[in-house]
């Protein structure tokens, strides 16, 4: 395999995650103290990046059947920045929830596609070695907040419009660099006949017939539900306790991913899907425990225990199921396959999860409470997926080294 094709796939995750983290991590708490914000509205803007998610299956569609998967990437990244650039200039709820809803409509089906265009281009057990750099890219952002305080000459990065301005910049540069990526054309059958089964990636489940996928989809859409709540409103509970440079210190998450992204292939070609699915859920169960005893106790050194399990919680279940996808989805499908696991999961299931936890908080208005109620969550999924799950038939190895 070309290195230079590595390269290319690892800069293309790169950039993608580095644009989204640069502007998303911070909104939350941002968006809590815009004046004349109700938290109802709050809440559905911070639907946005689910509502998104629920283009996923189109675009894998149509980089299944008509536009070059890469060129259908570059588009989007172009007017990614587009409207981020706009909404940096909203002063209103209107003007807020059109722009980044139309931000994220282009924004959340590349997490589908750059997954495809990487497993067209490499083995899917390798997969999460490329999406190691993603992991790097959300980490630099981080790193970036804090540059950009001393670049644009203001007192702070976290708390003002500065990161939707900057993930603008980064979205276009990212547009630019995705037309070198190597060519994808579509692979599957050109038709002008389309129900809702092709539109929404539900065709998938009939190609595949794999009882455990569609465990493995159920069990995924309730995984998210408690994974949002640290997701979404993750930026707001650390404002509360009033934690500096909320986007650094979150980002410390990311930080260990790397590592764990590193060892993931490890992970999967000696434990299973099955195991290392569970150790990713388990990562989660301790991150609200450890969340929940900071609250309890007042000791803030806790929050280290809730930050850095994240690299094991998406490395190991959301990640491992991506390249589960992969490995059962057939060469035409598997942009329309990781499209809809970006629907069901990033789109449904975070949009539920978006709304269950906002209510939650709105109405128990008690950190401790809220995460014992995610770890009670976590713990359901955990025994549905060691009841429910198995893991694929063994075939052939096609892992190679980097």
């Amino acid at each position: 395999m070309n290195r230079m094709v590595y390269i290319r796939l690892g800069v293309m995750m790169f950039m993608q995650y580095f644009m989204y983290a640069v502007w998303w991590v911070p909104l939350a708490a941002f968006l809590k103290h815009l004046p004349g914000l109700e938290p109802y509205q709050m809440w559905l803007i911070l639907c946005s990046s689910a509502v998104g998610s629920i283009a996923a299956p189109l675009m894998g569609l149509i980089g299944d059947r008509y536009v070059n998967s890469e060129k259908l990437l570059a588009g989007l990244n172009l007017l990614l920045a587009v409207f981020l650039f706009l909404a940096a200039q909203q002063t209103h709820f209107t003007g807020w929830m059109i722009t980044v809803y139309l931000a994220m409509l282009c924004y959340m089906p590349s997490w589908g596609l750059t997954s495809s265009i990487a497993m067209t281009h490499i083995p899917s057990e390798q997969f999460p070695r490329i999406r190691l750099l993603g992991s790097i890219g959300w980490v630099a952002s981080g790193v970036f907040s804090l540059v950009a305080v001393y670049i644009f000459n203001v007192p702070k990065f976290d708390g003002t419009v500065l990161p939707l301005y900057c993930g603008a910049g980064v979205a276009l540069v990212a547009a630019l660099l995705n037309l070198t990526l190597p060519k994808t054309p579509p692979l599957g059958v050109k038709t002008g006949n389309y129900s809702i089964a092709d539109i929404f990636g539900l065709r998938v489940i009939r190609v595949l017939k794999d009882k455990y996928f569609n465990r493995f989809t159920l069990i995924s859409f309730l995984a998210i539900i408690p994974f949002a709540l640290y997701n979404v409103y993750g930026s707001m509970f650390f404002g509360d306790q009033n934690v500096k440079n909320i986007t650094v210190t979150m980002n410390w998450g990311q930080f260990a991913e790397l590592f764990f992204l590193f060892i993931t292939t490890a992970i999967l070609v000696k434990y299973g899907f099955r195991k290392a699915m569970f150790f990713g859920l388990f990562a989660m169960l301790v991150r609200y425990l450890s969340l929940y005893a900071s609250v309890e106790s007042g000791q803030q050194w806790w929050f280290s225990l809730g930050i850095l399990p994240h690299g094991l919680i998406f490395g190991l279940f959301f990640v491992a199921g991506q390249v589960y996808t992969g490995r059962l989805a057939p060469q035409e499908y598997k942009a329309q396959a990781q499209g809809f696991i970006s629907f069901v999961i990033w789109g449904v299931g975070y949009l539920v999860g978006t709304l269950v936890n906002g209510w939650l908080i709105e109405l128990i208005n008690d950190w401790s409470s809220i995460f014992l109620i995610a770890s009670a969550m976590t713990v359901v999924v955990i025994v549905l997926l060691l009841t429910l799950f198995r893991d694929p038939p063994k075939r052939e190895k096609t892992t190679q080294a980097i």
